[in-house]
Formats: C-alpha cells, structure tokens, sequence
C-alpha cells in the first residue's frame, strides 16, 4: 500500500462535516476525502491544496470499513447530491449525532453539549416531497456533481417521493434551454407543481406529455402561470399549508411534523404570553403556537411566503406579520416575548439579530438549525450573552446526505 508521485494512501479517522473524511498526509497536513469512511485505508489524489490542509478525491478503497455498504444509485460519487449511500442508515445517525457534538464543542465551546438521540426518518429514500433539477448542456435534467457545478445527467434518483420519480422522467426539453433550475413539489392529492426558473423574461418550450400538473415560470421579473395553480397545498398535522413556487418548505413531511411537536412539547405557553417567530415561512410553527399564546408576532422577508402565511394563518386574529428582513425589524419591536423561535438560513444569525434577541431578554430561545457550524458559532454568542443551552435534538430530514437539522433550547441563566 505504498504511495505513488500521483496518489497518496491515507488511513481515515474521522466524520467532518460536509460530508468528508478526516485523515493525515506524510506531511501531516489534514486531508478530507469524501465517500470514505474512518477506519479504511485509501488511495487518494489530490485536488485543492493550501498550506495546512488539503482535499482529495477517492481513487481506491484498499482497507474496507465494517460498516460500508453498496450504494444503490449508479450515479452515487458522480452526482454531488448524496454523500452516506455507502453507510448503513443506523451509522449515519451515529456519524451526525457525533459531528453535532463536535461543532459544538470545538467551535461552540460547549463542554459536554446536552445532544440528545437523533430522531431518525421513518422513510431513508424517496422521501423528498421537492426536488431540484438543472439541465446539462444536451438539456438533460440532473443534478451538480460533487463541489463542481458541472451537471450531471441523470437516469435515476432515489430521493424524491415515488410521484415525483414517475413525473420527472418524462419532462423533456430542448438542447441550450435557458433554465436555472427546474422543479417539482408534491402537495395533497397528488397534486404537482413544476416551477421552471430563468433569466430569460420569456418561458421556455418544452413538454410534458399533457400531465394534469401546475406549470409556473420564475422569471427575472415576472411570474407566469402557464397551467393551473401558482400554489400546492401540504398536510401537515391535521392542517392545510398553502405553499407557493417561490415559499420553502421542508421537503421530509413526516420530520416536519415532527419537529412541530417536538417544539410543542417542550414549550409551556399560556394566554397570557407573547411569542415571537422569527424566519416564519409559510407560517408552519406559527399556525400551531398561535392558538396557545395571547400575541404571536412573525417575520418573514419573502413576498411569497408572506403572501402564504396571511392565507395560511387567516383564522387567527391575535397573529401580526412583518415582511421584512429579521435583522431590520427585531431590534425596533416593541415586545416583550416569552419564546422566540428562529429558524434562519444556513448562514446563521446575523450579529444584529442575537444582539436584539439579548436585548429583548426572553426566557426561552428556540433555535432551529439547518447547519449545526453556525449553530456552534452562534451558541458562542448566547452564551456569551448570559444563555445556556438546555438540550438539542438532532432530527434527520435528509437520510443519504451529510445535512442536519437540530432543535435547540436556549435558556436564561439563573443570576
């Protein structure tokens, strides 16, 4: 197993986050690899070098990990869009649940954070109820491959649900379209709703085989309904979510729900409080704590979701809106919140956003995090800023792939 001017052979040791593995150089320079897995002994090559680390692409496995196992989609290393198919679904839960407590220990400071047990999905594949597609240069829909934005063709996929995966085989379009993205998103009844995204202010020609579907096109300007609705509606706990080509939504219904309940379950709310919910969406926690609170104030900056929320949460007469940026509104409010809920982008919050939640002084901060990194840099900050973090749950809406989606509970620390 020794190395050649062209490859190095490095035994692994180590989930990052990303999904990549940790080994060492002859030099001792950090090397990350993706597709492997610690414990193997592997032939790599090379990409990306800086002076105190590098990243490599896998060439072999010499030393196979107990735990590897056979993908099951031929494009699986190629396409960039899942990165544990080699993993059995009981060690990928090991493997976030690990990476969480890493990132908030090393970078969040936490010694010891309280993670408590990953709830895991009850479906691994096709449980995506919105799928994203580009197009190659032969106008084939597929996905980027892997830290490239390279499009690779595809003739398969197991992620989206079973509707999405018999529609999207039969969507055809032209050599050199014009189309950021294209995509389907799955609602009650099987309703389905294509959303093709440009630059070009004109929609594209393509065909869909006459499909009973909703066609709506994104463009720089203007929205274009070109078959009917502009909207599907999602079930989600016994309630009805408008959700329009332009709102997010997250794509696992079932850990959705679950994440709703789990919040739920850890709030003790009355008639008497305030919440406030920041990066509100389509309204999806906001329509289940409005019920349980005296005011619920939300924020939201996309015109889209906003436009749902209303439609959304019409029924309650003690929820207010403001469609604006978080970090533009939270420090002029004029509030006295129990719980404030954030569940912002994968960049985090901004520095502004935790300074006005510290001023606000809740007693409850309930963090929902699609990036457990910033979450770590952020639980600097509210520590810093006089909260402790009670517990996080690690909740796997992404079976295959390195993402993580966590719950936390910030409270004030006793004087």
């Amino acid at each position: 197993m020794e190395s050649t001017p062209e490859t190095f052979v490095v035994v692994l040791t180590t989930h990052t986050y990303g999904g990549e593995t940790l080994g060492r150089l002859p030099d001792g320079r950090a090397v990350f690899v993706p597709f492997a897995l610690p414990g193997e002994a592997v032939r790599v090559r090379l990409v990306e070098e800086k002076k105190r680390y590098a990243r490599a692409e896998l060439v072999e496995v010499l030393t196979a990990a107990p735990e590897r196992i056979t993908p099951i989609c031929t494009h699986f290393t190629a396409c960039g869009g899942c990165h544990y198919q080699h993993l059995s679904y009981e060690n990928q839960l090991f493997a976030k649940t690990k990476i969480l407590k890493d990132q908030l220990e090393r970078i969040g400071g936490i010694e010891s954070p309280p993670v408590k047990p990953i709830i895991p999905s009850p479906i691994q594949f096709h449980y995506r109820n919105n799928i994203q597609f580009h197009l190659s240069k032969q106008g084939g829909l597929g996905f980027h491959r892997w830290r490239s934005k390279d499009v690779l063709a595809i003739k398969e996929c197991h992620l989206p649900e079973e509707t999405l995966n018999s529609l999207w085989p039969k969507l055809d379009f032209e050599q050199g379209t014009d189309l950021l993205k294209i995509g389907l998103r799955l609602g009650e009844n099987e309703d389905v709703m294509l959303t093709l995204e440009s630059e070009d202010p004109e929609p594209p020609e393509f065909m869909v085989e006459d499909l009973p579907i909703s066609v709506v096109f994104l463009g720089p300007e203007d929205v274009h309904v070109l078959a009917g609705d502009s909207y599907v509606c999602i079930d989600m706990l016994n309630r009805s979510f408008r959700v329009s080509a332009g709102s997010f939504f997250q794509v696992n219904t079932p850990m959705a729900a679950a994440m709703v309940e789990h919040v739920l379950s850890n709030l003790d709310l009355s008639q008497s409080d305030t919440v406030i919910d920041a990066y509100a969406g389509v309204g999806l926690f906001s329509a289940f704590l409005a019920p349980k609170v005296k005011r619920l104030v939300a924020i939201e900056n996309s015109p889209w979701a906003c436009n749902d929320f209303v439609h959304n949460l019409d029924d309650f007469d003690n929820v207010e809106l403001y469609h604006a940026r978080v970090e533009d509104i939270l420090s002029n409010l004029v509030v006295d919140p129990k719980v404030i809920l954030v569940d912002p982008p994968r960049a985090g919050l901004e520095r502004g956003t935790i300074d006005s939640i510290l001023a606000m002084n809740p007693e409850l901060l309930v963090y929902v995090s699609c990036d457990p990194a910033t979450l770590a840099r952020d639980a600097r900050r509210l520590v810093k800023g006089g909260y402790f973090l009670a517990s996080t749950t690690p909740f796997d809406l992404f079976p295959q792939t390195y993402h993580i989606e966590g719950i936390s509970f910030w409270h004030k620390q006793s004087r």
